[in-house]
């Protein structure tokens, strides 16, 4: 096998390439689904930081970022689009010190309306003039149209320019002739801010929704609030604010300006601001990562925990990807977590638009567990039925997946990788992210949840930010099973030859994958 090497926060790792299968180019969609060679597969790194506890399996995950040890009763899984916006308003309503948000886009429609009013009233309260509101979306994606995220919050950064920031990334990649002559929608292939977290004084959401209506009613994400964890909501206010300062600042009278002293994204220096844009983020990282080892170190030499907390059964690592800026932490992690999965582990997998890298396809064939991998169906996609070139997107998306299949099928792997699609009358379906089951157990131990597709552009071009969440705690372990490939309030029950299978309202809504 090949070797080659990569770095990571100021470490080496020696990597091996894995062997890929050819996969037929889409013209009709390069910009979105364009091949790339397999990413390396990482050996495990070795243990570096001191921890009071007895190591789980994936404390190997606390060498390359911070680990964050919390009470399971501090996670609260949320199931549906209505339950996520409910959430968010009252956290808004209650927020007393920060709000801080991050997103693709913020739609325009009445839903979107009303969160950005409990945003000012929540401003308007004379008890809460400490309070900050710090949102960060994508440049391109916010711009598009005349109605657009900056115009529905100029009227807030107007009445409150001291006490609300609003930040526009926009990705390096999308400068000189490319900017200029690539129309709306197509620049947005270029890379965009895909991360998505809400946060909430010491509250935070991780998800893969947007601000948007439609992520508000009838498209399923996933979604887990954090409560009262103040270290892993400082790290992500902190996250935030750093890419924030390497964005464009967005004014009262709607022009955008960066930062002083920093390096413009698309006019500057590209090689310069990478660099800048770099240094922030690792800062963040390594700044937490050092806090805990500290305090896992005094918790361990005390043989107590810190005074007036329990000790930790869940445990929260936050998992970065920005490979515009060399950053490729997420990446590496999971192909580290699909290369070790031992035999008689089950890993599911989901994703609304299946266009998994060729690395991550192969270590999926290539390696030793079980998987169960769903997927929207070309009905719940969200460019089902939409004009021009983008109404041929699901049929791409089932061009790719058939591909895939027949490789499962062709390696005689049928049985060890199995298919299933996702559907749901007048839904769409948004959700991704990994479950992993060991061997013999019938209860997830470790998710990860977040923004990443798991594709090309999460991998490759978009910033991109979840958590793997790993606990012992048996009722959150159920809480956690209980929404594995579940969305819209179904249910998991034993079907044919073993395979999960899901309903809701009695209707089967994944369909069985022919072979040929």
């Amino acid at each position: 096998m090949p070797v080659t090497a990569v770095s990571c926060c100021g470490r080496d790792y020696v990597c091996h390439m894995a062997p890929s299968y050819q996969r037929t180019p889409l013209f009709l969609l390069a910009p979105l689904v364009a091949p790339t060679d397999p990413p390396a597969t990482t050996q495990r790194p070795t243990l570096g930081c001191v921890r009071p506890r007895g190591a789980h399996r994936f404390q190997w995950v606390g060498d390359l970022v911070p680990e964050f040890g919390i009470s399971s009763s501090s996670v609260k899984i949320l199931s549906s689009p209505a339950e996520f916006y409910q959430v968010m308003k009252t956290q808004v309503k209650a927020a007393k010190k920060r709000i801080t948000m991050a997103s693709l886009y913020l739609g325009t429609g009445p839903l979107e309306q009303q969160l950005v009013d409990c945003i000012e009233e929540t401003l308007q309260k004379t008890s809460q003039t400490d309070l900050q509101v710090s949102i960060l979306l994508d440049y391109t994606r916010g711009s598009r149209g005349k109605k657009n995220s900056r115009t529905m919050l100029l009227p807030l950064l107007r009445r409150y320019p001291d006490r609300v920031r609003v930040s526009l990334f926009h990705t390096p990649n999308l400068r000189g002739l490319l900017r200029l002559l690539a129309p709306e929608r197509f620049n947005e292939t270029i890379g965009l801010q895909h991360m998505k977290i809400y946060l909430f004084d010491d509250n935070v959401i991780l998800s893969g929704a947007n601000l948007s209506d439609s992520y508000f009613t009838n498209r399923q994400d996933r979604y887990i609030l954090l409560q009262g964890c103040q270290d892993v909501a400082d790290f992500f206010n902190e996250l935030v604010m750093a890419v924030g300062d390497v964005s464009l600042q967005l004014k009262p009278d709607d022009t955008i300006h960066t930062e002083e002293g920093m390096e413009h994204p698309y006019e500057g220096d590209k090689a310069k601001y990478c660099e800048a844009a770099k240094r922030r983020v690792l800062k963040v990282i390594e700044t937490a990562r050092h806090k805990q080892c500290e305090l896992h170190s005094a918790s361990f030499q005390s043989r107590e925990p810190a005074l007036g907390t329990e000790p930790p059964d869940t445990w929260v690592y936050p998992l970065i990807q920005m490979k515009p800026f060399g950053i490729q932490i997420d990446e590496l992690v999971t192909e580290t977590l699909l290369t070790e999965a031992e035999r008689g582990d089950q890993i599911h997998l989901t994703t609304g638009y299946f266009n998994l890298t060729q690395g991550y396809m192969d270590l999926v064939l290539g390696t030793r567990a079980d998987y169960n991998i769903l997927l929207a169906s070309p009905e719940v996609n969200g460019f089902f039925g939409a004009k021009g070139i983008a109404g041929a997107i699901p049929a791409a998306y089932v061009h790719i997946e058939h591909q895939f299949y027949n490789e499962v099928c062709k390696q005689g792997q049928r049985l060890r990788v199995q298919l299933r699609e996702y559907f749901r009358d007048h839904w769409t379906f948004h959700a991704k992210g990994l479950w992993l089951y060991p061997a013999g157990k019938s209860l997830p131990c470790l998710t990860l949840i977040g923004s990443p597709n798991f594709g090309y552009r999460s991998v490759h071009r978009d910033l991109e930010a979840q958590i793997a969440l790993v606990t012992e705690n048996q009722d959150l372990q159920r809480q956690l099973h209980q929404v594995t490939l579940v969305s819209g309030g179904g249910a998991i029950t034993q079907g044919a030859r073993g395979c999960h299978v899901l309903y809701y309202a009695g209707l089967a809504l994944f369909k069985e994958l022919p072979c040929g």
